[in-house]
């Protein structure tokens, strides 16, 4: 149990690695690159991704995928999302009896729109499976710097079990029960935070960004009911926690993105410049299909994927926001019958 395997070289599959290191866990950091893999051991530093931060010696990388989950109870996965199946399939034939897989990353798969715990499940159906998620850039918990977050996942043991294990007194752990909301809430405020990037990068203040956010809070909030998640989630560590971070946060690549989408950037470009992946963009698309699949009304989702993917002008996009249809602010209640104006 004193040894975990991480999965993904990235900033934050790093940062996690080097949160475990500290509390004595031995972490085979699987890196698919094998140049920086060796750079990794050598240097003692991500330096592609995680410039600037030491880490332990209990940290090891490794190209190897079967040596790094071989014998392991817990096997994080911090490769995008886009990755994840994929992922899953190289190292079913090696992971130990019933292993418990922590994701780690945000996002939906395109072409089938399922959520993260369903993909591995699908390919894994006898592994523990939870989610680790919140306002969490890896830039800053890899420096000690407070942070909390949530661990969810279907079974309470599992889910405080993993609390235990990543919880340090700078890197506080929740739980939840509500895997669905969590998911939903990491993924589709990626989505949001394209949205406040292309406002700032237009060149708008405050009260747009403040709109945006609240508004898309409602959105995520509307698309995760339908789609069964408890909305109390929302108002949490996954849903509100990460949506402030990520669209206020110059550490956000899908806020970094959207500002140079909104001075004139192509999708390819802005991507090309963060150096990393933007999970929005593809979160985008997903969202989108997931409104129409359930019905549910997300102008700003809706605005954001034509800007992206059918080439619409941003500014017109913020005209149609702010013109549409005029509508109560919570409409839940104000159809409530013991409201009556």
């Amino acid at each position: 149990m004193n040894n975990i395997c991480i999965l993904g070289g990235g900033s934050w599959g790093t940062a996690l690695a080097v949160v475990l290191a500290k509390k004595g866990y031995n972490i085979d950091l699987w890196v698919r690159d094998k140049k920086q893999c060796e750079e990794i051991n050598i240097a003692r530093e991500n330096i592609k991704y995680l410039q600037g931060v030491l880490l332990p010696n209990h940290i090891n990388a490794t190209d190897d995928i079967e040596k790094a989950v071989l014998n392991k109870k817990i096997i994080v996965s911090a490769v995008p999302s886009h990755a994840v199946r994929d992922t899953i399939r190289l190292i079913k034939g090696y992971t130990c009896d019933k292993p418990i897989i922590v994701n780690v990353a945000k996002g939906i798969e395109i072409d089938t729109l399922l959520r993260i715990s369903e993909i591995v499940k699908q390919e894994m159906p006898n592994v523990e499976y939870a989610i680790l998620s919140g306002p969490s850039h890896a830039e800053e918990v890899a420096r000690d710097i407070p942070t909390t977050v949530v661990a969810a996942s279907d079974k309470r043991s599992v889910a405080e079990f993993i609390q235990d294990i990543f919880m340090t007194p700078k890197f506080r752990v929740y739980t939840n029960p509500d895997v669905v909301g969590v998911e939903l809430g990491g993924a589709l405020k990626n989505v949001i935070a394209l949205g406040a990037g292309i406002s700032d990068g237009l060149g708008y203040g405050d009260n747009t960004k403040a709109a945006l956010m609240n508004r898309g809070f409602v959105e995520i909030a509307r698309i995760g009911e339908a789609m069964g998640a408890n909305k109390l989630t929302f108002a949490g560590l996954s849903g509100i926690g990460d949506l402030i971070v990520t669209c206020t946060s110059m550490h956000s690549r899908n806020r970094r993105a959207g500002i140079l989408i909104g001075q004139g950037y192509s999708i390819e470009k802005a991507t090309e410049s963060i150096g990393m992946v933007v999970e929005g963009i593809k979160t985008t698309k997903a969202a989108y299909q997931l409104s129409k699949k359930y019905g549910v009304t997300m102008p700003i989702t809706e605005e954001i994927y034509k800007v992206l993917y059918e080439g619409a002008n941003v500014k017109n996009s913020v005209v149609n926001l702010m013109l549409r249809d005029k509508t109560h602010e919570i409409e839940d209640i104000v159809n409530e019958e013991q409201f009556v104006w």
